[in-house]
């Protein structure tokens, strides 16, 4: 397959890498995803079968910068999704899009936990952003929605929650689901690979604490 990447990052990388092991032909791209005309143009230039959206907003040093860039939050986290989105509707590619776990705030109702099904609560711009474009795009025929929490990776990097959790000052001892890097790209080429369609939670099984994390690590 030919695949193309919007902006891979950290995530990202990690996984067109994986997709060239395993034969893929990757295209990575960098355009303002929110300048529909540079979407439609690398679409039309490149003329993949599979596109990847790595590309949004969280925010440096933390996401506290997206309660003041709203704009640009929403702009990259909502308005540039659905451009690709539609970009690849109307030329029947497949669109996978990465989002986050993070829209869920607190603990579900649900001992099993929060579901693909589950209408979110984010609590900060970030999260809300990214569930107001979760919105349309899990009604659209060729997208899929893969959600992460909380990467923990074998390599270091600043995106990694080991490498925070080491650095942090302090650590406030709460359960969190975690998402291993290795799994996630697994995930997201078996989604890509198959066409899948609608929302897939890409955490492990169960939730840890912080101070659990540090210690095994």
């Amino acid at each position: 397959m030919k695949i193309l990447v919007f902006s891979p990052g950290y995530i990202g990388g990690r996984i067109v890498d994986a997709l060239r092991v395993q034969g893929h032909e990757v295209v990575p791209v960098r355009v303002e995803i929110t300048d529909e005309a540079a979407v439609r143009s690398a679409l039309d230039t490149h003329a993949p079968d599979a596109v990847l959206n790595c590309a949004g907003k969280k925010g440096a040093p933390n996401v506290d910068w997206c309660e003041t860039h709203q704009v640009e939050t929403m702009r990259s986290n909502t308005i540039g999704p659905l451009i690709i989105a539609q970009a690849c509707v109307e030329r029947g590619i497949h669109f996978t899009h990465l989002g986050t776990g993070c829209v869920f705030y607190g603990a579900s109702p649900d001992p099993a936990g929060w579901r693909e099904e589950d209408y979110a609560n984010p609590s900060a711009m970030y999260t809300r952003t990214k569930y107001a474009a979760d919105l349309v795009l899990s009604q659209l025929p060729n997208v899929a929605i893969v959600r992460l929490r909380m990467p923990i990776d074998d390599r270091p990097h600043p995106g990694n929650l080991i490498d925070k959790l080491v650095n942090y000052p302090k650590i406030i001892n709460v359960e969190n689901s975690v998402t291993i890097v290795e799994d996630l790209v697994a995930a997201v080429i078996g989604v890509i690979e198959k066409r899948g369609t609608g929302v897939f939670h890409a955490v492990n099984p169960g939730a840890m604490r912080h101070r659990d994390l540090i210690a095994l690590y």
